[in-house]
């Protein structure tokens, strides 16, 4: 099955990512990521990676574009694409932290040293988290 009728909107996600990539603010590690995720009711919402120098409060673009999305009133995801230079492929409190929202979401995986249009890799959240951590929403 080819991506385009997986996820025509696939273009404009990677698109997205790629120009979020631009604003990343990564100044220690020069590690600059883009990541654009499309909800449900077809909009894109891109964020990019904020280093600290005490890297612990670095942010990830997967989470800065989930938490906009979220913060603009969106919260069921359909499709996230993650830009960099090389190899892309979300670190383990990502891919927890999108579970919350679509266990089976796809990941656009797009290196930006291959040229723009080229596909992206896809695949599953579930191939990359298979047992992901589930508390039940309302517990305490």
């Amino acid at each position: 099955m080819s991506l385009d009728s997986r996820l025509p909107e696939w273009r404009a996600l990677q698109a997205a990512s790629r120009s979020a990539r631009q604003q990343a603010w990564a100044p220690y590690s020069q590690f600059f990521v883009g990541a654009a995720i499309l909800t449900e009711s077809g909009e894109i919402v891109t964020g990019c990676n904020v280093e600290n120098a005490s890297y612990g409060l670095t942010i990830c673009a997967e989470r800065v574009a989930a938490c906009s999305a979220v913060a603009s009133g969106m919260r069921r995801f359909r499709a996230i694409c993650v830009s960099l230079d090389g190899p892309p492929l979300p670190c383990g409190a990502c891919r927890q932290f999108l579970v919350e929202f679509n266990p089976d979401l796809i990941l656009l995986l797009d290196d930006t040293s291959s040229d723009v249009g080229r596909e992206p890799e896809l695949v599953l959240l579930t191939e990359l988290l298979p047992r992901p951590f589930r508390l039940e929403a309302g517990s305490r």
